[in-house]
């Protein structure tokens, strides 16, 4: 679990490193706030969109186990309780 959070935080840090490095590759100070305060925002939003986004994906596309629990049923008119598999 812990190691999951790790991971969405890092997803959630993507747009803030990507726009630390186009600061650097245009030659300035990405350390002074000036640069930052117009998009700070938008940066945490396209962070939470990423995260979604990693978690729909996760969803949707992660393999699911073929074993778990299986509900009460009926099987010859008895009814055979639930358990594990």
């Amino acid at each position: 679990m812990l190691r999951r959070l790790i991971e969405e935080f890092g997803i959630f840090l993507i747009p803030f490193a990507l726009f630390c490095t186009y600061l650097l590759a245009t030659g300035r100070n990405p350390l002074r706030r000036v640069h930052w305060d117009g998009q700070s925002l938008r940066l945490a939003f396209a962070g939470l969109a990423l995260v979604i986004a990693s978690l729909v994906y996760t969803g949707l596309f992660s393999a699911r186990s073929t074993g778990g629990y299986v509900p009460a049923h009926m099987e010859n008119g008895r009814l055979v309780p639930g358990q594990f598999r």
